[in-house]
């Protein structure tokens, strides 16, 4: 994706996980620099061609990069270095959970990045808040994920939604009313209307955007633009 992007893998439930980890510019240029968070990013269905390099998901990266948060986009089961075999989205959140604890371990991030000791955030880690972005499928597995935290205990900052999978898979009956919901007005694999079944009853507001299909082609500048203004204090910083 870029120069600071690594790729590791990481004990799971069911063998290795392999994950890519993005570090924004800001740390680069300072190892010191005061991060806003760490964001998860799920990508889309295994089975449909989905990995962490799909296009959406790497802008997601690229967008909490600029915001000062440390992305990590996992490959779910069963594709490419991930061990085990696709399930439906029950395995792939226990995969999520086991990462999210994993992302909150200073000592899991010492072992894994170079320079490791140079990096003052790693020994916040377990304080700084988690923000949590899926697309499509991905969306699906994160409603349970950010279900699951809150009742640990362990709520996330904030959940973005892109390409909804409403009405195709069943998602958490609710999620936080800050969820950022971004949907395609002329998305092929999950309707619009579906999208606003779903979230009418618990009042979220949906960012369509006009004429983007499902895989946001040649509109993946829009969910940059929609998380960005949507997100207080931005910019932070100066950098």
């Amino acid at each position: 994706m870029n120069s600071r992007t690594q790729t590791i893998t990481i004990s799971g439930p069911v063998g290795q996980i392999q994950l890519s980890i993005d570090l924004p510019e800001s740390l680069k240029q300072n190892p010191h620099t005061e991060l806003r968070g760490l964001a998860l990013i799920a990508h889309p269905h295994p089975l449909l061609g989905g990995t962490m390099d799909n296009k959406v998901v790497q802008t997601l990266a690229r967008t909490f990069n600029q915001l000062d948060y440390v992305c990590v986009r996992p490959n779910f089961r069963g594709v490419g270095l991930s061990e085990g075999v696709h399930d439906e989205g029950r395995g792939e959140l226990d995969d999520l959970i086991c990462i999210s604890d994993w992302m909150r371990t200073p000592g899991a991030w010492t072992q894994s990045l170079p320079n490791a000791n140079e990096q003052l955030w790693i020994t916040q880690v377990n304080q700084l808040p988690l923000v949590l972005a899926g697309f499509s499928f991905g969306s699906y597995v994160g409603t349970h994920l950010v279900q699951k935290l809150a009742e640990l205990g362990r709520p996330v900052e904030r959940f973005v939604m892109v390409g909804s999978a409403a009405g195709k898979w069943e998602l958490a009956e609710r999620v936080p009313t800050d969820t950022i919901v971004i949907h395609g007005e002329n998305d092929e694999t999950i309707p619009l209307s579906a999208v606003f079944d779903w979230t009418r009853p618990q009042e979220l507001t949906v960012h369509v955007v006009p004429g983007a299909d499902h895989f946001f082609h040649r509109k993946l500048h829009c969910i940059r633009n929609i998380i960005l203004s949507n997100w207080l204090g931005f910019p932070r910083t100066s950098s």
